[in-house]
């Protein structure tokens, strides 16, 4: 059984630390964890939490509209290649369009960059290094 909640951000730290944040000194607690308009998901499989997503209000200048930015996304190493962040980011992505969002962007690994263009992302500009972690992509989707 699969199923996606609402969750708070204590929640994330666990797959934060061992997927995101391993063998590197930076904090798997993220500025904004706890602001009131942050909204944190998690994918269930079986009652045990598997996938993990945060979203926080956050603004680019070259977007209108109401934007929010994904962070932390990851899932469990034992739960990777199923499809599971997959349904994560859809069943987000109808939250956030339900709230009036008009645009979620990201930061995204180099690695992931496939796995949002499948889901409709886009690539805005060049690759940039995050030091301790590696080459990103910024990323964005526009709600219609």
């Amino acid at each position: 059984m699969i199923s996606v909640r609402e969750i708070g951000a204590e929640d994330t730290y666990p797959i934060r630390r061992e997927e995101l944040r391993k063998n590197v000194s930076l904090s798997h607690v993220m500025k904004g964890d706890d602001d009131r308009e942050t909204l944190h998901l998690g994918l269930y499989l079986n009652d045990e939490l598997v996938s993990i997503a945060s979203f926080m209000k956050a603004s680019l200048p070259e977007f209108e509209g109401l934007q929010y930015q994904l962070r932390g996304m990851a899932t469990s190493e034992m739960h990777q290649g199923k499809g599971l962040g997959r349904k994560l980011l859809r069943s987000a992505e109808e939250r956030l369009q339900k709230m009036g969002v008009d645009v979620l962007w990201c930061n995204a690994r180099t690695k992931a960059r496939g796995f949002y263009e499948k889901l409709g992302y886009q690539v805005m500009g060049p690759s940039f290094d995050i030091p301790e972690i590696g080459l990103h992509y910024k990323m964005f989707k526009r709600f219609e």
